[in-house]
């Protein structure tokens, strides 16, 4: 099948090549999504829209560099539907090879088999060993115990790599398969992104308090009533993290060191940056219940000089009529204080049709670890 495309000059009856590159790409898999190219032309960015492809008819698509493109010495690219999360894959789930090209006019034909969709499908083989902490770990703060677990690079065991760590709220929606209404699925989004080579990370993963746990995540006096979020969160900084430390080959300084949860475990978890900034320098906040304290305190954070923190926020546009003003008002208080608007780098994602619940942070969940631990980029 050749790459040119011969056009017959009429007066020579000569063929002559196309002076600019242009690309078919066919799918035998379909949907609504839009088809971009993505490379070391354009820095890999997945949604740039100088480079979205035509869609022609179902399963055709094109696009036409620029006359007189300046194209680098060898193109590298992957066709993606608009994220990592939703990249080009062989017929058979495997993960495709960048495609090579020298090429600078004609027609280069192309082809997927199938398309990633949230990060899916996995490979066992990536999986992250799952490992059961304690069934009753001591919560002295607090006078309870509680089941907590560490998910650890698949290749942890072979390797004498620290790795950096990221604490997660509500264990029991997290990766439980069994879970009433749904997991996170976070063991399959690492596996998938230890196969893409983005990071390794470790995972630690608090249980909930059942009928406790709005209590236990309520941090102060708010509209739910005196909570017991503090001492909770006493619990995270000196007791458990010392342990995971201790015990664990992590990177235990606050660039390495991350907390996150959604809905009530979010908003602990914005608490826990706040009143401490010397641990954490990384929040993972979904879908936040900041409708309990709309005008959250921000006075823990008055600190001589600022560090440096990222703080992922996610919104769906489907779970309350306030939930995108009041992740938009935290943003610009948080960016608003003295001193901070060059330290806090905050990505806020907001998903129009999302919806308050598991399905909707599984989808956000590596999008936001590739961001928070894998990425220089501020926006």
């Amino acid at each position: 099948m050749t790459e040119e495309n011969p056009i017959k000059n009429t007066s020579t009856n000569k063929k002559i090549v196309e002076p600019q590159l242009n690309i078919i790409l066919t799918t035998d898999e379909d949907d609504d999504r839009p088809v971009f190219i993505s490379g070391n032309f354009n820095n890999w960015i997945t949604q740039d829209k100088a480079f979205e492809m035509e869609k022609i008819e179902n399963g055709l698509y094109h696009f036409k560099f620029p006359y007189n493109y300046t194209f680098p010495e060898e193109l590298l690219y992957k066709f993606t539907r608009g994220d990592w999360s939703e990249v080009e894959i062989d017929k058979y789930g495997n993960r495709t090879e960048n495609r090579i090209s020298k090429r600078k006019n004609g027609v280069k034909k192309e082809h997927v088999a199938k398309w990633r969709k949230n990060w899916l499908p996995f490979k066992n083989n990536f999986l992250p060993k799952v490992k059961l902490i304690s069934e009753e770990f001591e919560i002295p703060q607090l006078n309870k115990t509680r089941r907590v677990w560490a998910l650890l690079p698949h290749d942890y065991d072979n390797s004498n790599l620290d790795y950096p760590v990221l604490y997660l709220q509500d264990a029991q929606n997290l990766f439980n398969e069994n879970a009433q209404y749904g997991n996170w699925e976070i063991d399959k989004k690492l596996a998938v992104m230890a196969e893409y080579n983005i990071g390794k990370i470790i995972i630690i993963a608090v249980e909930h308090a059942e009928k406790e746990r709005i209590k236990e995540y309520n941090v102060g006096n708010t509209v739910l009533g005196n909570g017991q979020g503090k001492k909770y969160i006493r619990f995270l900084t000196d007791t458990l993290k010392p342990f995971i430390d201790e015990n664990f080959r992590t990177k235990s300084d606050r660039e390495n060191t991350g907390i996150g949860g959604s809905s009530m475990g979010g908003l602990v978890s914005i608490f826990s940056g706040i009143m401490y900034p010397e641990v954490f320098g990384k929040l993972m906040i979904f879908s936040p219940s900041l409708w309990v304290v709309p005008k959250i305190k921000l006075s823990f954070l008055d600190m001589d000089e600022p560090q440096d923190t990222r703080v992922y926020l996610y919104a769906g546009g489907d779970e309350s009529e306030t939930m995108i003003d009041h992740v938009t008002n935290f943003k610009n208080r948080l960016l608003k204080k003295e001193g901070f608007a060059d330290k806090m780098k905050i990505r806020l994602s907001i998903n129009m049709v999302g919806k308050h619940n598991e399905r909707y942070w599984s989808d956000e969940f590596p999008k936001a670890i590739e961001w928070l631990y894998f990425s220089t980029k501020e926006e």
